[in-house]
């Protein structure tokens, strides 16, 4: 009976075992760690140059439409004129080149001390001599306010103003200036260049009055760019 029941025990012992390693599941292998790939940098492409959109005006190269520059301005084709800014503003331009900024006074005119023979004369004794002529039309008042470039001389060939020396023309109104002035500026049209011998009575007098101001005599050269 002993016998039997340690047998019957055994043969327990043999089943459980066999069936627990019959329910063991084989192991599956560690998964390999994944290894994250790192994105390829792209490369950096160099910046393009930017191109420059800046357009020049050189007053020495007149553009289309223009047949000279100087003075800070442009003689048109057909007649009439034009600031420098104005020549830029019509052609686009950015950049003014070529131009020095300040001038030297402009050497007085081989006639300097008295007005030639063939000088146009006025009742007043103002004297005058056209050098380039205009467009023979625009002229004007004495109530005008006008642009115009200009230079003055005494009569012994020291110059004492000059817009063109400083690259700038003047505007002022005909009726505040020198009697001189007043009457010889209504004599011209616009663009043209003249000479005057003003005799000191239409100036500042023999002996000014105005401190600084020259005496005698005075000789200008006067460029009238525009009437308003």
């Amino acid at each position: 009976m002993i016998q039997k029941m340690f047998l019957g025990y055994a043969l327990c012992a043999l089943v459980f075992t066999l069936g627990c390693e019959g329910s063991e599941k084989p192991t599956a292998p560690a998964a390999e760690p994944k290894v994250e790939k790192k994105a390829e940098a792209n490369p950096v492409e160099p910046a393009k140059p930017v191109e420059s959109t800046e357009v020049e005006f050189d007053p020495r190269k007149p553009p289309a439409g223009f047949t000279s520059c100087h003075r800070n301005h442009c003689h048109r084709v057909g007649g009439g004129v034009a600031s420098y800014q104005q020549v830029m503003e019509e052609v686009g331009a950015t950049k003014l080149v070529g131009v020095p900024k300040r001038a030297p006074m402009p050497t007085a005119p081989e006639d300097v001390a008295a007005a030639p023979a063939d000088a146009e004369v006025t009742a007043s004794g103002l004297a005058s001599r056209v050098l380039t002529p205009g467009d023979g039309e625009t002229r004007p008042t004495g109530t005008s306010v006008v642009t115009v470039h200009y230079t003055g001389w005494t009569t012994d060939g020291k110059a004492f103003d000059s817009s063109v020396s400083r690259g700038k023309p003047a505007s002022f109104p005909l009726n505040k200036v020198i009697p001189g002035w007043t009457e010889g500026v209504q004599l011209m049209s616009v663009g043209e260049e003249r000479r005057f011998w003003i005799p000191g009575k239409l100036a500042y007098g023999d002996k000014p009055k105005r401190r600084g101001a020259p005496a005698g005599t005075l000789v200008f050269d006067v460029e009238l760019l525009s009437i308003r």
